[in-house]
C-alpha cells in the first residue's frame, strides 16, 4: 500500500512559509496534554499532496518528545538570560529579579528525531487518505496520536506550528497541575 521515499530538503520562500502555516490542519488531536511532571511522547502522522502529480499524496509518520515543562522564576530568568550576554543584560537580570508582578512562566522544549521519520508515498487524493490515516490512528488507541495535514514544500513548518498550537493549549493544564502542587502561586 505505501512506498517509502526520501525527500531532498529545499529551500523556502517566505510565501511558502506563511502559506505552509496558514493551511496547517488538524484532523486528530491528541487527547492528552503534555504531561506536567514527565516527558511526552507524541506519535504524528503529517499527510501533504505533491503538487506535480495526481493522486498522490505523502505520510510522514514520525515521534516528537516533548520535555516536561518547566518552571521559570524571575529569580532563574536572569540566570537565563545571563548566558552569552554582557553587563547590561545583568543589569536587566537584576531588575527583574526585584518585579513582583513577573511570577514566572513555564518553558516548553521538544525534539523531532528525523531517524524515527518515515515517509511512505500513497497512491490516493489527500481526500481520500486523510480520513483512513484518521481512522488507523484512532484504532491504535495512543491518546498522544495527532493527524495532521500540512503543505508538501514546508511540511516541517506545519509540524512546528502543530507543536506550538499544542503547547498553548497544554500550558492552562500544566499551569494548574504545577499550582496544586503548590510549585506556583
Amino acid at each position: 500500500m505505501f512506498e517509502r521515499v526520501t525527500c531532498p530538503l529545499k529551500l523556502m520562500t517566505r510565501d511558502t512559509f506563511e502559506y505552509a502555516l496558514e493551511s496547517t490542519r488538524v484532523l486528530l488531536s491528541p487527547k492528552r496534554k503534555i504531561d506536567t511532571f514527565g516527558d511526552s511522547i507524541l506519535h504524528y502522522y503529517l499527510l501533504t499532496e505533491d503538487m506535480d502529480a495526481v493522486n498522490l499524496s505523502r505520510v510522514r509518520e514520525g515521534r516528537i518528545e516533548a520535555l516536561r515543562p518547566v518552571i521559570i522564576t524571575p529569580q532563574n530568568m536572569g540566570k537565563l538570560l545571563l548566558e552569552g550576554f554582557g553587563e547590561k543584560a545583568r543589569d536587566f537580570a537584576e531588575w527583574l529579579q526585584r518585579q513582583p508582578q513577573f511570577v514566572g512562566m513555564l518553558r516548553y522544549g521538544f525534539s523531532v528525531r528525523k531517524d524515527e521519520l518515515q515517509t511512505y508515498d500513497v497512491h490516493e487524493s489527500l481526500e481520500t487518505l486523510a480520513p483512513r490515516m484518521q481512522e488507523i490512528a484512532e484504532s491504535r488507541n495512543n491518546s498522544l496520536s495527532a493527524v495532521l495535514v500540512g503543505v508538501e514544500s514546508g511540511w516541517e513548518v506545519s509540524l512546528l506550528k502543530f507543536m506550538m498550537d499544542y503547547v498553548m493549549a497544554s500550558a492552562p493544564g500544566n499551569i494548574d497541575d504545577f499550582r496544586r502542587r503548590g510549585l506556583i502561586p
